[in-house]
């Protein structure tokens, strides 16, 4: 395995036989252990690759806070929704919010789904639904973050005391909670030995049957820890439990003694292992985000003023604290610190319509985990996506059958390699269709795409060398496979003839 790792950091093909093989945890942390800080950033780069990783750099933001107005809480979702971020749902502050009105916390969790229609990402869930925590916790100044590493608990001894009797009293709007989200959270903190901020792994154990009973994403928040040991634990129990998202805190949990490379070797590390090929941070201080940006990190939580991801993920010691606002700041960070490929970074609500549209056409009992050749349709966002009121709405023009019923030659270009590509090549291969070409502006897309649908299909696939307009002349029929719509208006006026998608 260290081999392979290894060779990984400099080739992609490596890269790619690494992705397919089995892999157990302790062989990839311990190879990661032994990289030097540049060749880390190197391989959770190469791993931050279609298809062997999710290539999206994403904000998901915590719009609310127990002290908020009801006015202040809709605002932050309405404009998180208009830039086209994913809101993260903290559910103890929603309940907090919502006793100040007389109501119930799924109350206000179902007048911000109705407000919204962005994926709604659960947090601060147990057995009994909403956590509900006493007010000096709820309004914690955010002590151990701003004080700086390394803590094992809080800095002023404060354990995570739960008020069990007004999570009770709502016990019945557990599973409507959970219907309303996208994904759910959980947190495997106390399985590394910091019982002190999370609850116990049966807690963990029942929401996750709940998620997958209704089929949500899954994610599980771990912490660095030492780097070593503890992720190894970690890693495991989230593996185990069927987890999509991996979930990075670093900031006062992160004990490594060089905090920016055991950062980023976590997230190198979650990005091989990672079920569903996206990782995230819910907390890490300005320079860890940097360090995880440069390893392969996709997604950073955010937050707005008094949001406790406002101040946990962007800032550094003696300036993190309740009150901050961190959109803006992350925002800044992952664009000096991330390219932007064929989408924007952060990615923005045209994206996440477009990635929209895919999951819809492609449809449920498709996409990840569903597999063509060796490899997911899609990753842990596609899951995530098709469970958002965006998708319900979303109206798509054409779908894959009819695609294929408009096709009658035996050779077809598709242009655009990626996942949508393979799905209309399927149903094309099991039309009988002979000959598809796959061609793509990025050569490594096109390349790793004719490579795997020739695993599965048996029509004989080809590559179109990034030429559009010649394998558009070629080809009997076209379709244009791509949903973006600025990519998809240029491919058209090079093949007027080919059939839509969008």
């Amino acid at each position: 395995m260290y081999e392979l790792i290894k060779e990984s950091i400099n080739s992609d093909e490596s890269a790619l036989e690494l992705a397919k093989s089995k892999k157990d945890v302790e062989s990839v942390v311990d190879a990661i252990s032994e990289l030097s800080f540049k060749e880390t950033m190197k391989l959770g780069t190469r791993f931050k690759k279609f298809p062997i990783g999710c290539d999206l750099t994403e904000i998901v933001v915590g719009t609310c806070a127990s002290d908020l107005e009801k006015m202040d809480l809709f605002g932050n979702c309405l404009l998180a929704n208009m830039i086209g971020a994913p809101i993260h749902i903290c559910a103890y502050a929603f309940s907090d919010i919502a006793e100040k009105y007389g109501q119930r916390g799924v109350e206000i969790m179902e007048e911000v789904y109705n407000i919204t229609d962005v994926p709604l990402d659960l947090d601060h869930f147990g057995k009994y639904g909403a956590m509900r925590f006493p007010k000096h916790i709820v309004g914690c100044g955010g002590d151990c973050y701003n004080q700086g590493p390394n803590f094992t608990e809080c800095p002023r001894g404060r354990i995570h005391e739960r008020l069990i009797d007004k999570e009770k009293s709502e016990e019945l709007d557990k599973e409507t909670w959970v219907k309303l989200s996208s994904s759910v959270a959980i947190n495997l903190s106390s399985e590394q030995g910091n019982d002190g901020h999370a609850a116990p792994l049966e807690e963990a154990k029942d929401l996750a049957d709940l998620a997958k009973k209704y089929g949500k994403g899954l994610e599980a928040i771990m912490f660095v820890g030492d780097g070593y040991d503890e992720l190894i634990t970690g890693f495991k129990r989230a593996i185990e439990m069927e987890v999509d998202v991996f979930v990075i805190e670093g900031g006062p949990f992160n004990r490594c003694e060089n905090t920016n490379e055991g950062f980023a070797k976590a997230i190198a590390m979650s990005r091989i292992l990672c079920p569903g090929k996206v990782v995230a941070t819910n907390g890490a201080y300005e320079s860890e985000c940097r360090a995880g940006l440069k390893s392969g990190l996709n997604v950073i939580i955010t937050g707005f003023p008094k949001n406790h991801h406002g101040y946990m993920c962007g800032f550094e010691p003696k300036t993190a604290r309740r009150g901050k606002f961190g959109l803006p700041r992350v925002i800044k960070i992952m664009n000096e610190e991330s390219k932007a490929g064929p989408t924007r970074v952060p990615i923005q609500r045209e994206e996440l319509l477009a990635l929209t549209h895919a999951v819809k056409l492609a449809g449920s009992e498709n996409i990840y985990p569903k597999t063509i050749g060796s490899f997911a349709i899609g990753d842990a966002h596609w899951v995530t996506i098709q469970n958002s009121k965006m998708y319900k709405e979303m109206n798509i023009p054409i779908s894959l059958e009819e695609i294929s019923n408009k096709i009658n030659g035996d050779s077809v270009s598709l242009h655009g390699g990626r996942f949508i590509s393979w799905l209309v090549a399927k149903e094309l291969d099991k039309k009988g269709v002979e000959e598809i070409i796959i061609t793509d502006s990025d050569p490594w897309v096109e390349k790793v795409s004719v490579n795997n649908l020739q695993e599965e299909l048996n029509a004989t696939i080809i590559p179109g060398h990034k030429d559009d307009k010649s394998v558009g002349l070629i080809a009997k029929e076209s379709v244009i496979t791509t949903t973006i719509p600025k990519i998809h208006n240029a491919i058209k006026s090079k093949i007027p003839h080919a059939i839509n998608i969008i």
